[in-house]
């Protein structure tokens, strides 16, 4: 049940959340109205708003793709840009497939192209525990979710089996880090931020053992910036996979897609 919308409520929440500098004051005070269950809860959720919480983990979920994707304090929130990979990732996954989700955070990926298509054996990692947490709360039944690094907590019997590898890998370079929004630089995981000197250490990671995971024929799909994008394409050339770019200008988005040659 959702707190009644009165003007006046809604009024001194718009106005609280603009005094805050909250942007889109009328939209969240809308969210917030309609997610809380009582006028206690919808005060404390202001107040962790205006606090400078990410609006997604006051509200407890995340829109993505069409889904209501639960995420919290500590757990990176899914971004509207990435839902140009998982478009881009549909037009790439057979029926039936093998699909992994590494760095999945929240599993929002993952969640998104198996709720997408029918036949998808999901599989997915991270290395935060709280992102496993909720992963495992969002796959649910579409999919089991691992603790650990990369492609280590996963079952060999995976190995040449993958047709799509989804790798939402953190590419920010350490050094700009502390120029993103509080929201982010304070609030989520900074292993899910931070890319290393360039941006594309963990990527580089990815790309070198993605073919020894994936079937012939099979794709990796890694995000980036668009001024990364070269040096990107680059290193997932160099694990042999064949890469192109694709880009979106809508959502201002840059995705890298390796294919495993068909021996």
């Amino acid at each position: 049940m959702s707190v009644s919308a009165s003007p006046l409520s809604l009024s001194s929440v718009v106005t609280t959340l603009r005094a805050a500098g909250c942007v889109f004051a009328e939209d969240e005070a809308a969210l917030l109205l309609a997610t809380a269950g009582t006028p206690a809860e919808l005060a404390a959720m202001v107040e962790r708003r205006v606090a400078g919480l990410p609006l997604e983990h006051v509200l407890g979920w995340a829109e993505f793709c069409g889904l209501r994707v639960h995420v919290g304090p500590g757990v990176f929130v899914p971004r509207r840009r990435t839902e140009f990979l998982v478009q881009q990732a549909v037009g790439l996954t057979p029926i039936p497939s093998v699909v992994v989700d590494l760095c999945c955070g929240s599993g929002a990926l993952g969640a998104a192209l198996a709720a997408a298509l029918e036949g998808v054996e999901l599989h997915a990692t991270d290395v935060e525990p709280a992102a496993v947490r909720y992963a495992r709360r969002n796959v649910g039944g579409l999919g089991k979710v691992y603790e650990g690094d990369l492609f280590a907590p996963l079952p060999d019997s995976l190995r040449g089996r993958v047709d799509v590898l989804l790798a939402n890998v953190p590419y920010v370079p350490t050094g700009d880090v502390e120029l993103l929004p509080a929201e982010a630089r304070i609030h989520e995981p900074r292993v899910a931020l931070d890319g290393g000197g360039d941006g594309l250490d963990v990527m580089r990671r990815v790309a070198a053992e993605a073919p020894r995971w994936l079937a012939p024929g099979g794709s990796l799909l890694v995000e980036t910036s668009e001024r990364q994008a070269a040096r990107a394409e680059e290193a997932v050339g160099s694990g042999g996979l064949i890469p192109r770019v694709m880009t979106s200008d809508e959502l201002y988005a840059t995705v890298v897609i390796g294919t495993r040659p068909v021996d």
